[in-house]
């Protein structure tokens, strides 16, 4: 992820891209802070889409065509077994580990070009955690040599009835008698993607002759195997995301994984790893959809006028931009957390949802925002946006709803506001070393009790960026709402009122990243001002939300009145952003 102000490939310092630095193109590309094979594998997978071309991406897309030339290409290259497999099972290879800030170039990139190929990178993700997480060598050495002949994987979680209900699952593992620590394992999983071709499934089940969570079972299966029974494929797209039955399916003691409770944490970590990668491929998704939404507009004219020159459509850019800088930012500076994380230090968890659910729910935003701008050219079959606008829509859906992962977020609210530590931000993490810790998260319990730094520390250092400043006035107003008026008995229970409550407690941890790579980076003041601008509207509609609720009480009402605040208005801060967007235009477009 460019993180630097001055991007590599980028000859003039005067223009808006290289002011902020932030944004991916393909032209100008050249792999910053990586290493040379990591370089390698990324201006290849850009160039194999790049020669393939627009039309061929899209003609694929429409005929709903299984992704095997990607799979092929990856292949060749190496990409998923050099960036997936991690160092103490990548043998001699001294390119190969699990590298979070490699991996969500990689996110962004395959994004950027469509979310199919992004989606079976994920799933593969997701299939090899339980696997590498185990201590079960034979199985990890499997993955490995499956990963270096091209291999993809799935993870075998969810079910039709339960969805990704893991203290419930309906497969089962009855001891088998003819194989001492063998089992025959029956049922059947959906929504498992790469389920059609994967050479190992991860597959969550539950023992017969065990009760409670010691019955847990996370096995490894064969999807060509004939016990292995592929139904359908549930969706109507490229990708293959299967149905599949195991029948009587036989489960030999080195193909399980993990057991008891160690399988059920093994779950939940997978899912903390694979989650991540979901804001960066809405990222990349927004960022080319923005490219091809300004050139269109910029050189559009109506009533005698450009269409960028409309003082709505203004608007409309420098929001969009904004917010798609602001989910980069936030994004990038959360890998920070995550590469630094330890058993003392599990700040990640706040910020790993955030990632999930905050930067793909922006993300729609953003391509509304460009879609009301470019109207009908939005449904044309030749645009990449057409594919954009549907695909977006996937992401906040994806690895737990945006209810479950706000939920979770709201677990961290009085930490986060209350009960500051004495800890300091992460350096940037860019070292091209192996993320052991993912596969070694151990049990995610504690979470209310987890510290942070405090937040207003953050804040205070950009008192001179007048919308930070605003904010930081909500911002603090929330925990007086917390400390005199907080949510009752009856509320702590209504999800729909914590739902909203969670969306103005989000604001701030988001914006303290943002900040935090803001001051990294030194972004452009007049972007950042504009990003808060949009923070302190979002707050004030959201206070209005939580103002409706049925169960709002009337000192809770007043609050919320109290909450709706004006940004901080500069025309000319205004102008420059939207400038730095229209500069945008011809900036990328896809080879056809």
């Amino acid at each position: 992820m460019e993180s630097s102000v001055t991007e590599p490939g980028i000859e003039s310092d005067e223009s808006p891209e290289a002011a902020d630095g932030v944004l991916f193109n393909p032209h100008t590309y050249e792999g910053p802070e990586l290493d040379p094979a990591s370089r390698r594998i990324m201006r290849a997978t850009i160039e194999w889409f790049e020669t393939r071309g627009k039309e061929a991406l899209k003609d694929a897309d429409h005929e709903r065509t299984f992704y095997r030339d990607f799979i092929g290409f990856q292949a060749a290259e190496h990409a998923f077994a050099t960036l997936l497999t991690p160092d103490r099972d990548g043998g001699e290879d001294p390119d190969k580990r699990w590298d979070t800030y490699r991996n969500c170039q990689f996110n962004e990139i395959t994004g950027f070009y469509g979310l199919a190929y992004w989606y079976t990178w994920q799933v593969s993700i997701l299939g090899l955690g339980p696997i590498f997480m185990s201590e079960n060598e034979k199985a990890r050495a499997k993955a490995a040599k499956l990963l270096d002949e091209g291999a993809i994987f799935a993870f075998g979680l969810s079910e039709q009835a339960h969805g990704a209900d893991i203290y419930t699952t309906d497969m089962v593992l009855t001891p088998d008698p003819d194989v001492e620590g063998g089992f025959k394992a029956s049922g059947a999983k959906y929504y498992i993607g790469n389920g059609n071709e994967a050479g190992m499934v991860s597959v969550f089940g539950r023992r017969a002759d065990v009760e409670g969570p010691e019955g847990y079972v996370f096995f490894e299966a064969d999807s060509q195997d004939p016990h292995y029974r592929l139904v359908k494929n549930v969706v109507n797209s490229q990708n293959y995301v299967s149905n599949f039955e195991l029948e009587e399916y036989s489960v030999a003691p080195d193909s399980i994984l993990h057991t008891g409770p160690e399988a059920f944490n093994a779950a939940l970590n997978t899912i903390n790893i694979g989650k991540f990668n979901l804001g960066f491929a809405s990222i990349g998704i927004c960022t080319h959809a923005l490219y091809e939404g300004i050139t269109h507009a910029h050189n559009r004219v109506l009533f005698g006028s450009r269409v960028t020159e409309f003082p709505h459509v203004r608007r409309l850019l420098a929001d969009a931009y904004a917010r798609l800088v602001a989910m980069k930012l936030f994004g990038t500076r959360a890998i920070d957390y995550m590469r630094s994380a330890t058993p003392e230090d599990r700040r990640y968890l706040l910020f790993n949802p955030l990632t999930k659910m905050k930067v793909t729910t922006e993300g729609e935003k953003v391509v509304d925002h460009i879609w009301d701008v470019i109207a009908a050219k939005g449904f044309e079959k030749d645009m990449y946006f057409e594919m954009a606008a549907r695909d977006i829509r996937a992401l906040p859906k994806l690895e737990g709803t945006v209810h479950v992962n706000m939920a979770l977020v709201l677990k961290f609210m009085a930490g986060y506001l209350f009960n500051p530590g004495d800890l300091e931000p992460p350096l940037p993490r860019r070292d091209p070393v192996d993320d052991t810790f993912l596969f070694d998260q151990g049990p995610t319990r504690g979470l209310s009790k987890i510290q942070f730094a405090d937040w207003l520390e953050t804040y205070k250092r950009f008192e001179h960026v007048p919308n930070v400043a605003v904010f930081t006035e909500q911002a603090a107003s929330l925990k007086d709402l917390l400390t005199t008026a907080p949510p009752d008995e009856h509320q702590q229970k209504d999800l729909d009122y914590l739902l909203t409550l969670g969306e103005l407690f989000s604001l701030i941890p988001y914006g303290q990243l943002i900040l935090e790579q803001a001051e990294l980076t030194e972004l452009a003041t007049d972007t950042l001002d504009q990003i808060f601008d949009v923070f302190v509207r979002d707050f004030s509609a959201y206070a209005i939300e939580l103002h409706g609720k049925n169960s709002a009480t009337a000192e809770q009402q007043d609050w919320a009145l109290r909450a709706v605040t004006k940004p901080a208005t500069d025309e000319a801060r205004f102008e420059a952003v939207v400038e730095k967007v229209c500069a945008l235009a011809g900036a990328y477009e896809m080879n056809p």
